[in-house]
């Protein structure tokens, strides 16, 4: 029957596991069914293949792309920083100096922010980052809630295998003591009845009378 698994080794029952040679017996069995053992299409085609871009960003793929191509690192462009006077050839230009004033008026008002920026973080920034830990604490408390889960489901399954692979074991021992005694038991019976002729009584005794 398709999809049918048939035990032939109960581990938890079974004993000399741990004599010698055991083990290399073991490995060289798997190592002969490796050599002898050729797939014939591929077992792990229904497994979606991983799309490694898939987190890309823009700047990823362009930095990953310059290191591909050992390209040296673009330095830190420091021309927003810049307060550059007209070309020389505006240097009389009203129109020029006033777009270079607006220039320098921006970069003022952006350094002004930044500065703000660092006040704020200054006075709050303590606040949030016991915040983010704290949150990080919960996340890290949950994963490992988790983990303790999946560690006990897999401790009962475990502990389920092995209370039933010890009960199949004494039921086939027990089944293995029967078996071995009725064959005992049918071999004297038939010597006896052979030697004194009685066969068709031995038959009647041995598939009628004695239950099996």
């Amino acid at each position: 029957m398709a999809g049918e698994v048939v035990v032939d080794a109960l581990p938890y029952f079974d004993k000399g596991y741990e004599e010698s040679g055991v083990r290399e017996a073991a490995i060289a069995m798997v190592e002969e069914e490796t050599k002898r053992y050729r797939p014939t299409r591929n077992y792990l085609q229904y497994i979606p293949t991983i799309d490694t871009h898939a987190f890309e960003t823009e700047i990823m793929k362009n930095e990953f792309e310059r290191l591909a191509a050992r390209q040296p690192m673009e330095l830190l462009s420091m021309r927003r920083y810049e307060l550059p006077t007209p070309p020389s050839g505006q240097r009389n230009d009203i129109t020029a100096w006033e777009e270079c004033v607006k220039n320098s008026q921006a970069q003022l008002q952006h350094q002004q922010v930044r500065i703000e920026n660092l006040d704020l973080m200054m006075e709050h920034g303590c606040n949030a980052w016991r915040a983010y830990n704290d949150h990080l604490v919960l996340m890290l408390q949950d994963a490992q809630t988790k983990l303790q889960n999946v560690k006990k489901a897999i401790q009962d399954i475990n502990w389920e295998r092995k209370t039933k692979q010890i009960q199949a074991g004494e039921r086939l021992r027990d089944l293995e003591a029967r078996w071995e005694l009725k064959s005992c038991m049918w071999q004297k019976l038939w010597q006896q009845t052979v030697e004194h002729g009685f066969i068709f009584y031995a038959f009647i005794l041995l598939f009628v009378i004695i239950p099996w």
